[in-house]
């Protein structure tokens, strides 16, 4: 899953292989082109192998990459707050490719539920107006 900072949606684009950098920058290049590249501002990733074609996908998107450091949760503060909101239902060690139902229902739930930082409105009506082009 990937939580987009602006509007804290959960993201849950499918692929073959979570830890392959092919497969999940091709997913990635898909959804920000398919939206349109004024709807992502950057995109802050752990320094994990999946994001090894992170060039390219600056590249194709022309949003930029940025890595956060190793063990330094604050410099990616919505994804740290998210995960600790997905541990409501998931818990550690759960392997989760064998719950994708489950893991979207999830996010379905988190991106309805509304946050005190979007002023009460739910990732899902922030992003939606953003696509939209009118303000919250």
């Amino acid at each position: 899953m990937l939580i987009d900072r602006d509007h804290t949606v959960v993201w849950r684009e499918r692929h073959r292989n979570s830890t392959k950098a092919d497969p999940l920058a091709d997913v990635l290049i898909d959804t920000v082109n398919g939206f349109g590249r004024h709807v992502f501002g950057s995109l802050t990733w752990d320094q994990e192998s999946e994001m090894a074609r992170h060039a390219a996908l600056t590249v194709a998107t022309d949003v930029p990459v940025y890595f956060a450091l190793p063990h330094s949760p604050w410099e990616r503060p919505s994804s740290a707050n998210t995960n600790g909101l997905i541990r409501e239902y998931l818990t550690k060690g759960t392997t989760i490719p064998q719950h994708q139902p489950y893991l979207d229902a999830i996010a379905d739930e988190l991106n309805d539920r509304p946050r005190a930082t979007l002023g009460y409105y739910t990732p899902r009506e922030v992003f939606t107006r953003q696509l939209l082009n009118t303000s919250v």
